[in-house]
C-alpha cells in the first residue's frame, strides 16, 4: 500500500487563495501533479460539489474538504498549512490546518480506516500543536504517517489520549456502585454522506464531550471504513439517543421509543456537549421526543422533531417528485422519438392509429406498414407505459419518504387509483401522502411480536392499501377530477396575453431557486398534462424546458463577457455550466448563487421569465420533458426556441455582469 501523503502533497505557508474553493483548487492541483488522479477538472468538481453541501471546517482552525471520486487513482492526503488562513464555514475563525482526502471510487477497507484514523487525530490538540509547528512538508509527513500508525514515531508524535470506549466505561462502572449517583448512559450514531471525515470526527467529539461530563457513551459510526454497531443491550440501557447524522440512520427501529436528539453530523462536531445536554434533557422530559416505532425519514433538519410533520410532507413530496422525474423522461423521450419515426412516413400523425398499426403487423411480418412506420408505434407504445406509470411512482415515493418501505406498494395502488379516475397529479400527491400516513400511523402500534414481524409485509400494505384506495375512489377521487378537469380547459383555453403571462410566470419559477421546490412545482406542473398530448401542455413543457436552461448558460455566458469580474474557480464553473444549461441542468448555476445569491437570483429570473414568455408566445412545444438543446429536434417551432433560449440567456448574463460590475465599484470605492 503506496503511503496516502508525500512531501509534494503539502503546501506550507503560502498564499492559497481568498476562498476555500481556491486552496482546494490548489491541493487538487498538487494531487494531480503527484499523479495520484487522471483529471483535475473531474477531482475539483467532486470537491466542490461535496464542499458546497456542507461546511467541512471544523473548531480549532481545522479543515477537511474530501471527496470521492473516479478520477483519483489512488487514496491520497494533500495538506494545506494557508498564510493566510481561509475560511471553511467554522464558527471560531479561519482554518490555517486543511486536510484534502481524496479517495477513489472503490477505495478499500484499509485505505478508508487510516483517513478516518487522522480524521481523529485532528480531534487531539497535541497533534494540530505539532503540525503547526512543523517546519517541512518532509516534518509534516512524518507527522501524518505516525498519527496513521504508518511512520516509527506514533508513540512521539501521538500522547496517547483517553477515549471513550466500552472498556473504559466497565471499569468506570464500579464507581457507581459505590454509592456515587449512576452514571448516565447514552448512545449516538455519527454519519455523513461519504462516511470518510465527518462520520468518525463526530464521534469522536461525542466520546470526548461524555467523558469529559462524567458520562458514558457508546457510538455507532455508520461510515465507510467500517461500522462499529451497537448492541441492542447497549441500546435498550441507553437513558437517551444522540443522532448526528447528515443522511439517513440505519435501522432506526432499534432506537424506537427512546429519548433523542438529532442534527447534522457537523454539529456532533461543533457542539458535542450542547447535544448531549439536549438529549438528556428530552430523556428527563415526559413529553419529550421520542424515536417513533415506525420506520421515519431521518434527514429532518437540525432540532427539528419527530412530529414536525408539514416539514416532512413538504420532504416527502419532494422525494416524490425525484423519483418520478425518471419515468417521466424516459417514457416521454420514447414518445417523442416514436412521433419522429411516425412522421417520416406520415407527416399528419393525426392519421396514426398505433393500436392497428401493432395490431396488424409485427418485426417479421410487417405487411403493407413501413418500417419507420412500426418503430415509431413501438416506441411511442412503450413510452406511454413510462409515462403511464408517472402518477403511480410519484404517489409511491411520497408514501415511501413518509413510512419507507411498507408505504411504497399502498402508494403505487393509490396513484393507479388516482389515474384510474383521472384525479392526475394532483390525486398522486393526495393518494401518497394518505398512504404514507396510514401506514406511519399503523407502523406505531404496539403489537405482539408474532404480529410485528407480518406488519411490513403483509398487514401494513393489505391494510394501507384497502384504506387509501377506498378513500381515493368513493371519496377524494372525483372533486380532483373536477379539479385536474378544470386547470387542462383552462390550459386550453389560453391563446395570446395569457399565454404570454404564464410564460412569464413559469420562466421565473423555473429560474428562482434552481432545482428547489419552486423550481420542482413549475416542472411537476408540466410534465402532468404532458400524457395527454395536447398541444398547450406540450408548449408549457417546453416554457419549462427553456427557462430551467437559461441560469446555468447565463452564469457561462457572463464568465464570458466579463472574465475580470470572476476568480479563476468561478470561471471554471462557468466552463462547466456550458454543458449544464444545454443540458437543462439548471443546478449548473448553484455554485454563482451560493456565492452571489443577491445579484444572482433576480438576473436568471429576468431571464428565465423573458425566456418563458417568448416560448409561449411563439407556441414552441416539445413532446420530450427533458434534454434540453439535444431535443431542439425534437421542438415545434425549433427556431423560436432556439431564440427564447439565447434571448434568456443574453438578457439575463447582461444584468448579473451590470449588477456584478456596480458591486465591485462599490467595493473599490470603500
Amino acid at each position: 500500500m503506496s503511503d496516502l501523503i508525500t512531501a509534494d502533497l503539502v503546501l506550507l505557508d503560502e498564499n492559497l487563495g481568498d476562498t476555500r474553493f481556491d486552496v482546494i483548487a490548489k491541493l487538487a492541483e498538487a494531487v494531480v501533479k503527484a499523479g495520484r488522479a487522471a483529471d483535475f477538472e473531474q477531482l475539483y468538481a467532486a470537491a466542490e460539489a461535496r464542499e458546497s453541501k456542507t461546511d467541512t471546517g471544523i473548531p480549532g482552525g481545522i479543515a477537511i474538504p474530501h471527496c470521492r471520486s473516479a478520477a483519483v487513482t489512488e487514496p491520497t492526503l494533500a495538506m494545506a498549512r494557508p498564510n493566510p488562513a481561509v475560511s471553511f464555514g467554522a464558527k471560531d475563525g479561519p482554518a490555517d490546518l486543511i486536510f484534502f482526502i481524496a479517495a477513489p471510487d472503490g477505495a478499500d477497507q484499509a485505505h478508508l480506516k487510516l483517513l478516518s484514523a487522522l480524521a481523529r487525530s485532528l480531534m487531539k490538540k497535541s497533534f494540530t500543536a505539532s503540525l503547526r509547528e512543523a517546519s517541512s512538508a518532509e516534518e509534516i509527513v512524518e507527522l501524518v504517517n505516525s498519527a496513521l500508525g504508518v511512520g516509527e514515531k506514533k508513540a512521539e508524535a501521538m500522547p496517547a489520549e483517553a477515549v471513550a470506549t466500552p472498556a473504559t466505561a466497565e471499569q468506570e462502572a464500579p464507581k457507581a456502585s459505590e454509592g456515587a449517583p449512576a452514571v448516565k448512559k447514552l448512545v449516538a450514531v455519527t454519519a455523513c454522506p461519504t462516511g470518510i471525515a465527518h462520520t468518525y470526527m463526530a464521534a469522536d467529539a461525542l466520546k470526548y464531550a461524555a467523558e469529559e461530563l462524567g458520562y458514558d457513551l457508546k457510538v455507532e459510526t455508520q461510515g465507510s471504513s467500517g461500522n462499529e454497531t451497537l448492541s441492542q443491550a447497549d441500546i435498550d440501557a441507553a437513558d437517551a439517543v444522540i443522532f448526528a447524522v447528515s443522511v439517513n440512520v440505519r435501522d432506526r427501529n432499534r432506537f424506537a421509543g427512546k429519548p433523542f436528539v438529532e442534527s447534522p453530523v457537523k454539529r456532533g462536531i461543533d457542539e458535542p456537549k450542547e447535544m448531549i445536554a439536549e438529549a438528556l434533557a428530552e430523556a428527563e422530559n415526559p413529553n419529550g421526543a421520542r424515536v417513533a416505532a415506525a420506520a421515519s425519514t431521518s434527514d429532518d433538519s437540525a432540532g427539528a422533531s419527530e412530529g414536525a410533520w408539514g416539514l416532512r410532507i413538504y420532504k416527502a413530496v419532494m422525494t416524490g417528485i425525484s423519483y418520478m422525474i425518471p419515468f417521466v423522461a424516459a417514457g416521454g423521450i420514447l414518445v417523442a422519438l416514436g412521433f419522429v419515426f411516425e412522421a417520416i412516413t406520415m407527416p399528419n400523425l393525426g392519421d396514426v392509429d398505433t393500436k392497428a398499426i401493432l395490431g396488424s403487423a409485427t418485426l417479421f411480418n410487417l405487411g403493407d406498414v413501413h418500417w419507420t412506420l412500426y418503430l415509431g408505434a413501438v416506441l411511442q407504445t412503450i413510452g406511454g407505459f413510462g409515462l403511464s406509470l408517472m402518477v403511480p411512482a410519484l404517489a409511491a415515493y411520497i408514501a415511501y419518504g413518509l413510512a419507507q418501505r411498507p408505504g411504497i406498494a399502498p402508494g403505487f395502488i393509490a396513484g393507479s387509483v388516482a389515474l384510474a379516475v383521472n384525479a392526475g397529479f394532483l390525486g398522486g400527491i393526495v393518494g401518497g401522502i394518505l398512504a404514507g400516513l396510514i401506514a406511519y400511523a399503523l407502523g406505531t402500534l404496539k403489537l405482539p411480536r408474532w404480529l410485528g414481524s407480518m406488519m411490513p409485509v403483509v398487514v401494513t400494505p393489505l391494510v394501507t392499501s384497502l384504506l387509501a384506495g377506498l378513500a381515493m375512489y368513493l371519496l377524494l377521487g372525483a372533486p380532483l377530477a373536477w379539479v385536474m378537469t378544470t386547470l387542462q380547459d383552462w390550459l386550453t383555453s389560453m391563446s395570446g396575453g395569457s399565454a404570454l403571462v404564464l410564460g412569464l410566470i413559469l420562466g421565473a419559477m423555473m429560474a428562482s431557486d434552481l432545482g428547489g421546490p419552486i423550481n420542482k412545482a413549475a416542472y411537476l406542473f408540466a410534465t402532468a398534462g404532458l400524457s395527454s398530448g395536447a398541444a398547450v401542455n406540450q408548449e408549457i413543457m417546453a416554457a419549462v424546458i427553456i427557462s430551467g436552461m437559461v441560469p446555468p448558460l447565463a452564469m457561462a455566458l457572463a464568465t464570458t463577457l466579463r472574465p475580470k469580474l470572476f476568480n479563476e474557480n468561478e470561471r471554471e464553473n462557468g466552463k462547466a455550466a456550458w454543458l449544464l444549461g444545454a443540458s437543462f441542468i439548471s443546478e449548473g448555476a448553484i455554485p454563482f448563487a451560493s456565492a452571489d445569491p443577491a445579484r444572482v437570483i433576480p438576473s436568471t429570473i429576468v431571464g428565465g421569465a423573458l425566456a418563458g414568455a417568448i416560448s409561449m408566445s411563439a407556441h414552441v412545444a416539445s413532446p420530450a420533458p427533458h434534454g434540453g438543446i439535444w431535443i431542439i429536434g425534437l421542438a415545434q417551432n425549433p427556431l423560436m426556441f432556439f431564440v427564447a433560449v439565447l434571448a434568456g440567456t443574453v438578457v439575463s448574463a447582461l444584468v448579473y455582469v451590470v449588477l456584478k460590475s456596480v458591486g465591485a465599484r462599490s467595493k473599490a470605492s470603500a
